[in-house]
């Protein structure tokens, strides 16, 4: 599966943006998807992931009541609504999606390398 992120940009503390992952070769449906996001000399870590029937959702705690994960399987399509951007959320966003095998735990969405498909990812900067 292709995926292809876009919706970052510059924007001031308090803001907000909405992050878009756009899915296309396989069936969208049958993955679950996540963001990451990599700081300037930091591993990329965890944001927020959501199951393939989009019932299930995960964030990383500091994000949490800020950004919310949605999708939109009729347009092949993941977002990241982020609310309250602060200065430590700049980094470059990534989307991933894993294939349903059947199991979803937060240990196994949260992990980076549980992902097959990566978009290519799309810049966040948050100005104080």
């Amino acid at each position: 599966v292709q995926l292809q992120a876009s919706g970052g940009g510059l924007v001031q503390a308090g803001d907000s943006l909405r992050l878009s992952c756009a899915a296309s070769g396989r069936t969208f449906s049958n993955y679950h998807m996540a963001w990451f996001r990599q700081a300037p000399g930091k591993e990329r870590e965890f944001v927020a992931a959501i199951t393939w029937t989009g019932d299930t959702l995960y964030y990383e705690d500091s994000v949490k009541g800020r950004f919310t994960i949605s999708r939109d399987n009729a347009k092949n399509t993941v977002y990241l609504q982020m609310n309250s951007l602060e200065p430590e959320d700049t980094a470059v966003y990534y989307c991933a999606a894993l294939p349903n095998r059947g199991y979803y735990a937060y240990s196994y969405l949260s992990t980076r390398n549980s992902y097959d498909y990566w978009g290519q990812g799309t810049q966040v900067t948050v100005s104080s």
